[in-house]
């Protein structure tokens, strides 16, 4: 499987997340399940931004809740710094959880609207017992907020007298203030102003290089990943279809739906986004409680043969560094 080019600091092995699916009122009865996560395999260096990509309930966000054990996996293993986490007791959890940080796509909803912004930045340092003393905690609440580009006074202000960047900007901070290693990023930037967005993306850039940080960075907004990824990873139903450096992947796609993926990609010029041929794919994404045998985007693939339909095809590193999951790309 792919590695990344520095240690890595996370590797994830045959990762399955399967949701049971029942029916019925009274006796409830077993019909299947959601496979969100499909058999996964990543790993990411130290230092490094991976970017997952993939339309809207390919599983990216499910994966990355199981990185952060807010789900624990069906199947596989989630190796952070040497030692399998995926099956951690709460123990064990609570004192991982130091290291591992994530910042939410929402800002106007993971953010308490009761408590002030001092506050929701100190409450983990208090829960874990960072920093005991109260004067202490506020001094490095200060500290957070500028580093995220607020003014410190903002400590005494509640989530709704902010704009979307400034709460997103809060977000960041709380993520900061246990000092983690790895942060996952879950559609960041989605819910902000385009303006707003290159100010957080260049601020998450800033810190990583600062604080030596190591994201795992969801979107489904293309031209973002570009701008902040070292390197892509390309999801279709529960799977990863297409694994390169950023620049090799947008420049150079191999695999059948990664290429509609960027071929969807409005240009900004209007003369020629009018003069361009767009052929989108055809037909639907199957269900994941059924996924089809073999490779999963065969339904859709204008280049599918028979052996698509049986085989399911593994990654295959086809250039240094470029993983495939195509029988047909060479």
């Amino acid at each position: 499987m792919a590695a990344a080019e520095t240690a890595p600091l996370l590797q994830v092995r045959g990762l399955r997340m399967h949701f049971p699916v029942s029916e019925g009122m009274l006796a409830r009865r077993h019909i299947g399940h959601v496979k969100a996560v499909d058999g996964v395999d990543l790993a990411i260096g130290r230092g490094e931004t991976l970017g997952l990509v993939g339309e809207s309930g390919c599983g990216k966000t499910t994966m990355g809740r199981c990185i952060l054990r807010l789900e624990t996996p069906t199947e596989g293993e989630i190796i952070y710094d040497g030692r399998d986490i995926a099956h951690f007791n709460r123990k064990q959890m609570v004192a991982l959880r130091r290291r591992i940080q994530v910042i939410f796509q929402d800002p106007y909803s993971s953010l308490n609207p009761r408590m002030k912004v001092g506050s929701i930045i100190a409450e983990p340092m208090h829960v874990h017992g960072v920093e005991p003393d109260a004067t202490k905690r506020n001094a490095r609440v200060r500290e957070l907020l500028t580093l995220c580009g607020l003014n410190p006074g903002f400590a005494d202000r509640y989530p709704h007298e902010m704009s979307g960047g400034q709460r997103q900007r809060v977000g960041i901070a709380r993520a900061l203030a246990l000092n983690p290693e790895f942060i996952v990023c879950d559609e960041a930037v989605s819910a902000l102003d385009v303006s707003i967005q290159a100010q957080i993306i260049n601020l998450l850039e800033d810190l990583r290089e600062k604080l030596n940080l190591t994201y795992l960075f969801i979107a489904h907004d293309l031209s973002v990943v570009r701008h902040i990824c070292h390197r892509v990873a390309v999801m279709y139903l529960g799977r990863i279809v297409e694994l390169a450096g950023s620049d090799e992947l947008f420049d150079n796609p191999l695999h059948p739906y990664t290429r509609a993926l960027l071929a969807a990609v409005p240009i900004p010029d209007p003369t020629i986004e009018a003069s361009r041929t767009f052929q989108p794919v055809a037909g639907e994404v199957p269900s994941p409680i059924n996924p089809p045998p073999g490779c999963v985007f065969h339904p859709r693939c204008s280049l599918a043969v028979a052996e698509c339909r049986q085989t399911r095809p593994e990654l295959r590193e086809l250039r240094p560094g470029h993983w495939v999951a195509c029988s047909q790309v060479q």
